[in-house]
């Protein structure tokens, strides 16, 4: 079944960009039979989608996420990013990684897809019953987990020379990613937190990876630039250095965070604050937890 729930997926990612290509250059006067079919295939893609979105979701383990993945207090936040720095990291693998990435990229641009189309929906489903329906939910944590991990190993980060999984399920890696299943989501706040809420998030953002502080436009980010900087010392004296790493993992936590909240995942407001370190913090006895 995880077969026929991931094909179904994948068909539906492919068929959708270029109908929706096709369709925008009709007249819209014009709905003539082709454009109809055009449309037709766009909403088969939809459904292919979310059928196996929903499927693929189902098989994710629901557990409670804890820090850093191991048994213990449950974190500030209901997103739960973690990386831990291999101790033996090649000094030139880095130089390749991005190459060797290439499968996931490809995948996970599908991946993507998918995920835009299950968070419209599930914000459709949210606004009537105030619930983000759980497999669907599973499937978007676990593209985000994906991306987490090609992330650390290739571009984010370069903090292990482990190859990633192709999967969307927890398991055995040294990046995690996990968001907890909310009893309930607020339906008036899923027309707004995408966009306005959490515009303050998504300015720092742009300018962490977007390159918005570069009057020159080179497509360069402040975040790709610290990347490159742990890639170099790690070339030239064998050793990444533990601080910049904490560095990239608060700054990477930061657009994680606010990643899940912009995808309607948690109603939990993203904190501005840069949680250093390889896993999440925990808050201290006795005080509460962010909400």
């Amino acid at each position: 079944m995880p077969g026929i729930h991931l094909a179904l997926l994948l068909i539906g990612a492919l068929l959708i960009p270029p109908s929706l290509g096709a369709l925008a250059v009709k007249e819209f006067r014009d709905l003539d039979q082709s454009a109809l079919l055009i449309a037709a295939g766009i909403a088969l893609g939809i459904a292919a989608i979310l059928v196996g979105a929903a499927g693929l979701g189902r098989g994710i383990a629901v557990g409670a996420p804890r820090a850093s993945g191991l048994p213990g207090p449950v974190p500030a936040t209901p997103v739960h990013l973690s990386g831990h720095l291999d101790p033996g990291l090649s000094r030139w693998k880095w130089l390749v990684k991005w190459i060797l990435a290439i499968p996931h990229v490809v995948v996970l641009a599908l991946l993507w897809v998918a995920f835009l189309v299950v968070t419209i929906a599930a914000g459709l489903v949210i606004l009537v019953t105030g619930r983000y329906p759980a497999s669907w939910f599973q499937f978007s944590v676990g593209v985000l987990r994906w991306q987490w991990r090609v992330s650390f190993y290739a571009y984010g980060v370069l903090g292990t020379d482990s190859y990633p999984p192709f999967t969307l399920a927890r398991g055995p890696y040294p990046a995690s990613f996990d968001v907890s299943y909310p009893a309930r989501l607020s339906r008036w706040r899923v027309l707004v937190k995408s966009w306005l809420l959490a515009l303050p998030h998504l300015l720092v953002i742009a300018a962490l990876s977007g390159g918005s502080w570069d009057t020159e436009d080179t497509g360069i980010s402040a975040l790709g630039v610290l990347v490159l900087i742990a890639g170099m010392v790690l070339l030239l004296t064998g050793s990444y250095r533990q601080g910049l790493f904490d560095l990239l993992l608060g700054l990477n936590r930061w657009i994680q965070r606010t990643v899940a909240y912009t995808s309607l995942l948690t109603d939990a407001y993203p904190p501005f604050r840069l949680d250093q370190g390889p896993g999440e913090p925990v808050p201290d006895s006795g005080a509460p937890a962010d909400s």
